[in-house]
């Protein structure tokens, strides 16, 4: 899978040929105390509504971090899980550090997600490729050309939690996050939530043939 933001690791340093490098070891230390809501491999925590972060594209990471500092992302009444990773980020006091945690979760394998109980593969797999697969990737796979990040592996809950917020308007409108407003216009691309249902099924399936 080609990739923009290919990782490397040579002696602790992670280089990426688009300009983005930072210490993946010193990113490893600093992210200990997000381990306790996001698991220490990064794995995620579905009943703290802590997303996957391993195998995600470092500029991807490193871009959201960024916008919960700034108060461009979490900072909307009513999106609670977003205030709380707000409230979380004394460890990483300034952009290398953000730099260095992204570079180390972007060289973790990303996890299997669970499937989806009830869902339409063959729907899904429709409404998928014709709504998201042009940014996100034909297996969900992300594309960092388009700032489209990786969707395989995150679980259902939290796709479909980001998915309401886009369109309830709780993330993705403020005017300095370019990409998310592009994502706000997809959110309510799908008809309702059995479609939903039924792109989030693909969508895990996609992570359990890798």
């Amino acid at each position: 899978m080609w990739r923009l933001f290919s990782l490397l690791i040579l002696g602790g340093a992670l280089v990426a040929p688009a300009g983005f490098a930072a210490d993946a070891a010193r990113g490893g230390t600093l992210y200990a105390p997000c381990a306790a809501c996001h698991g220490a491999q990064a794995q995620g925590n579905p009943a703290l509504q802590a997303p996957v972060l391993a195998g995600q594209d470092a500029g991807y990471l490193a871009r959201q971090l960024r916008h919960f500092r700034a108060g461009i992302r979490g900072a909307a009444d009513g999106d609670t899980a977003g205030a709380t990773m707000r409230a979380q980020l004394a460890p990483l006091p300034d952009d290398a550090a953000i730099d260095d945690v992204a570079a180390w979760l972007a060289s973790l394998p990303a996890p299997r997600a669970a499937a989806v109980e009830g869902a339409v593969l063959r729907t899904g797999s429709n409404y998928y490729q014709s709504k998201c697969g042009a940014c996100h990737g034909a297996r969900a796979e992300g594309n960092p050309a388009l700032f489209a990040p990786r969707l395989a592996g995150l679980d259902a809950d939290y796709l479909a939690r980001q998915y309401r917020n886009f369109a309830a308007g709780l993330r993705g409108t403020e005017p300095a996050d370019r990409y998310g407003r592009q994502m706000r216009l997809m959110a309510t691309a799908l008809p309702g939530e059995a479609e939903l249902r039924d792109v989030l099924g693909f969508i895990a399936a996609q992570s359990q043939q890798e």
